[in-house]
């Protein structure tokens, strides 16, 4: 999948755009905007918070619900038959969906969700978690603290060196011999001498798609810097501007790249105009856990078992993705050895991993290369990679973790869910039934109460053909990124009346991942 050409209107250096961008939201009163239909905000519904009182951190989008209660013997029995038996079959790939989004996901979500409490706590009291990070799209784990609070995080500036910012600190690479990658290239994340990255969330060290991912968060708004620096009266406050512009644009992807790809067409367009019905509060937003231990866990049916990562790596596993990272891996700084042993440990990421883009995201792919190789995410359904299946480190069964995860914290079944949002097509039993997956649920009598992470993975299998999400968990999805924006006093929605993005995209008014990575101009290093 490719996207046409960058139009003329989107070419042009947006320095005179963003100026005037940046004058109406100093003039506008924080007050939710109100555009016309469609993308943007238009009913009074929106800006009018009221529904549920604020439940703090964590809170339910239908607490009158009675939790579903599942035993262990069940939830297992079902958990392994979400087995992705055919993990190299091209027909259960998702044809809409590169595979950046999966990892996308996984960043969006480390910045709405910082669960710091001990699993014991977890367990003897699964209602007392919280959330440590701020519940709104407004980037914190890329910037942290901000310059003075995270100085770790950003470049020295100055001609003394004193002062930090506006730009981000960007790690160096190593290189080696294998795969005739030479040359000097800056493409990892800042690590310590002992090999941690040094980042805004250190979960973005995780594997090595969400760290690249993380990569080309931080040059982005290091690119936005470049351009307002560039101007004939750069901003007086130079990080500020970048991290709104920033912020901004991350935000509409989100809502119009990220969330559109995965839900019902028109959906976020109708809860933008509309309001939302299920995810209310008054003043501050919370994390639903209807979302979060369900319908967003959809990320999970997405993973692939391997992945073409660039020409030297055209088919790898989780062990390699994993390997390579400061925190579940061996990249361990001045503890590595010096030259290399072997392909691990290292001191920092080898050049020869530094990603291709254009095997992850909607870019102009190269006809007739050899080995070129692009990754489409997998099919929303109720399968997982055998790897999620036994994870490393004595992780057991994701499938079965999360089902218990929801019992734990007495979600509500599918079926109900479904009653109260008077979706008009609810699964029946029969189409839970369905497959081998559901013959195990109708086995453990799961077909007529099911839980709400498993139905709403059954109903993308059938209502969306495995492409989308169905009516309750695109409704869930989509009212609560809508949500999330709209509760920041920060967000566009919130700052600026018919705000579009202003950054160079292929579409005017418009600005997709893809058009992140083609300004920060580093698509395929290293060719």
């Amino acid at each position: 999948m490719t996207l046409p050409p960058v139009t003329k209107a989107g070419t042009s250096l947006p320095v005179e755009l963003l100026k005037a961008t940046t004058a109406r939201a100093n003039a506008v009163k924080v007050t939710p905007g109100h555009g016309v239909a469609g993308r943007h905000p238009t009913r009074e519904l929106l800006d009018a918070l009221s529904g549920h009182k604020d439940p703090g951190m964590f809170g339910r989008m239908f607490p009158k619900l009675a939790p579903l209660q599942v035993s262990d013997a069940k939830l297992k029995a079902l958990a392994e038959a979400m087995l992705d038996a055919t993990p190299a079959d091209a027909t259960k790939d998702n044809p809409n969906v590169p595979a950046g989004f999966t990892y996308l996901g996984q960043f969006v979500d480390h910045d709405i969700t910082l669960d710091l409490t001990s699993l014991g706590d977890k367990q003897k009291d699964p209602l007392g978690v919280e959330n440590f990070r701020t519940p709104s799209l407004d980037l914190d784990c890329l910037y942290g603290l901000g310059p003075d609070g995270s100085p770790q995080l950003y470049a020295r500036n100055g001609p003394d060196f004193k002062t930090r910012g506006p730009k981000f600190v960007i790690g160096k690479n190593m290189t080696v011999g294998f795969g005739g990658v030479t040359g000097d290239f800056s493409n990892d994340l800042p690590r310590s001498p002992e090999g941690m990255a040094l980042i805004g969330d250190h979960r973005n060290d995780e594997n090595l798609l969400v760290a690249q991912t993380h990569l080309a968060f931080l040059k982005f708004h290091n690119k936005v810097c470049d351009i307002l620096s560039g101007g004939s009266r750069p901003p007086a406050d130079l990080f500020t501007e970048a991290r709104r512009i920033v912020t901004w644009h991350y935000q509409w992807l989100v809502l119009h790249d990220f969330v559109e790809r995965l839900t019902e067409p028109g959906i976020v367009a109708k809860i933008l105009h509309d309001g939302r019905k299920f995810y209310r509060f008054k003043r501050t937003p919370y994390m639903p856990v209807e979302f979060s231990v369900a319908a967003y866990r959809l990320g999970h049916s997405m993973v692939r078992q391997t992945y073409s990562h660039n020409h030297v790596f055209p088919d790898i596993g989780f062990d390699l993705l994993f390997g390579f990272t400061g925190l579940s891996g061996q990249i361990t700084g001045n503890l590595a050895p010096n030259p290399p042993t072997g392909p691990l440990p290292v001191s920092v990421l080898p050049s020869n991993w530094i990603i291709d883009w254009r095997r992850f995201h909607d870019l102009a792919t190269p006809s007739g290369t050899a080995g070129f190789t692009f990754n489409h995410a997998r099919r929303l359904d109720p399968f997982l990679v055998k790897e999620l299946h036994d994870l490393p480190g004595g992780g057991g069964n994701l499938a079965f973790r999360n089902l218990k995860r929801g019992v734990m914290l007495g979600l509500p079944s599918g079926q109900d869910v479904a009653a109260a949002m008077k979706v008009k097509k609810p699964l029946t039993t029969a189409e839970i039934a369905s497959g081998p997956d559901g013959g195990v649920a109708k086995q453990q009598g799961l077909d007529k109460q099911t839980p709400l992470w498993y139905y709403i993975l059954k109903e993308a299998q059938i209502r969306g053909n495995g492409e989308r999400l169905g009516p309750v968990g695109s409704t869930i999805v989509s009212e609560v990124f809508v949500g999330l924006v709209h509760g920041d006093p920060q967000s566009y929605i919130w700052q600026m009346k018919d705000w579009k993005p202003t950054l160079p995209s292929a579409k005017i008014n418009d600005f997709t991942m893809a058009d992140l990575l083609r300004l920060v101009d580093d698509v395929n290093p290293i060719g």
